[in-house]
């Protein structure tokens, strides 16, 4: 099976510029390509571990990947899915954002003996003079096309500012700059990012009169369309102090029954003729199995086999009865937090953050799903008390346990 069919039937591939030519360049080439990652946080989240996943798969094939660090694009912010303008970050919070993705994509994509490299477009976005930005790429950029872009047309209603009108041009730039001085034929990107993608590759046509390539990938979403990926406390990020290893285990282990199959495809490396196989068979018993498969796999690849194994023991004793797991995620509260050794519920949901807020916890409480102990919490007002340990569940499945020191 050749990588392109590998990736058409994993359901990776959403649009190509030019089918038969991308086919031809990944089965029968060695190709330098490009993907974008815009330094707006200080970790990588699951919807770039997508992107990682089908850069390895095309490393794998003997591919060259160059991972482009968005530290000039990042300065103007993408409008892409944003119903507001993006935050405006420092220089010394952009490099930063940068610095902590390189040590993570490391984990994911080999950078040893010149199988891939890094860039910044920082590098030759911020040396260069807008004039003359403007007649080199300005010039070839129709305003009434861009306004007819899906990234452009969802932000026109509630508004949208210049600085981020620019970003298409940018990020096309970009293209044109590594095509001219790294030999890039194909930049990859998720499915929201095709406008911006097909700037570039004209753009290319245009000054080069050369052949360029663009390809995205499938966005992880639910079956009903819903965006991955997304928890009570934000972004499932890939940095282990942002997301414990065992709340990553969990989000995966509790998908929908939907969307399991599909996560296999699209993110694992498990070979594609053995998740169709599962899929085939796929039942209650074998449902839930696929599920761990889907977490453990996962978990070892973001974390190490070492994490995964913990989580997946710490899941089962906590599902066997056995709430005292060493590997149970942990919250400690100091003394001085207490009073009389006593904690407000709302306090300790917000503390050991299962509830984002006081507001939030309150809810949960008054639908019945907070228990401490076992004992299910009917008041949010009531005080809990800590010897040693208490253990808290939040619905059926998230268990948690809150230490004092």
């Amino acid at each position: 099976m050749t990588l392109f069919e590998e990736l058409k039937r994993r359901g990776l591939i959403a649009q190509m510029t030019h089918e038969k030519e991308i086919e031809d360049l990944l089965n029968k080439e060695k190709v330098s390509f490009y993907v974008g990652f815009d330094a707006t946080a200080d970790s990588l989240h699951v919807g770039h571990f997508l992107q990682l996943v089908v850069m390895k798969h095309m490393q794998n094939a003997g591919h060259y990947p160059i991972v482009l660090l968005g530290t000039g694009t990042t300065m103007i912010g993408d409008p892409t899915g944003k119903t507001d303008m993006r935050k405006m970050l420092s220089v010394e919070e952009i490099n930063n954002n940068a610095e902590r993705f390189k040590e993570q994509m490391s984990k994911f994509i080999d950078f040893s003996d010149g199988k891939a490299e890094i860039v910044k477009n920082g590098d030759w976005l911020m040396q260069m003079n807008y004039i003359d930005f403007l007649r080199t790429v300005g010039r070839h950029f129709s305003v009434n096309k861009m306004l007819t872009a899906e990234c452009f047309k969802s932000r026109l209603e509630r508004g949208l500012s210049f600085l981020e009108f620019n970003y298409m041009l940018m990020q096309s730039y970009d293209f044109l700059y590594l095509y001219q001085n790294k030999d890039v034929k194909l930049e990859l990107g998720g499915d929201d990012q095709w406008s911006n993608i097909l700037g570039g590759v004209d753009l290319i046509r245009r000054v080069e009169q050369g052949e360029a390539y663009g390809m995205t990938f499938t966005l992880l979403t639910t079956k009903e369309g819903k965006k991955m990926g997304k928890t009570e406390k934000g972004a499932l990020w890939l940095d282990a102090e942002k997301c414990s290893p065992y709340d990553f285990y969990q989000y995966w282990r509790n998908v929908s029954d939907d969307d399991v199959i599909t996560c296999l495809k699209l993110l694992t490396f498990l070979p594609i003729e053995q998740i169709e196989e599962m899929e085939q068979t796929m039942s209650g018993s074998e449902l839930n199995k696929a599920k761990e498969i889907l977490a453990f796999e996962l978990t070892k690849m973001v974390h190490s086999e070492e994490e995964a194994q913990k989580s997946h023991e710490a899941a089962k004793s906590i599902f066997s009865g056995n709430k005292c797991s060493d590997n149970m995620p942990t919250t400690t509260i100091s003394s001085d937090e207490l009073q009389e050794g006593l904690i407000g519920i709302l306090d300790l949901l917000v503390k050991s953050g299962l509830a984002p807020s006081k507001s939030e916890g309150r809810r949960l409480i008054t639908q019945g799903g907070v228990s401490v102990n076992d004992e299910k919490i009917l008041d949010p007002n009531q005080l809990i008390t800590i010897n040693d340990f208490v253990i808290i569940r939040k619905g059926k499945k998230v268990f948690h346990k809150v230490v004092k020191s």
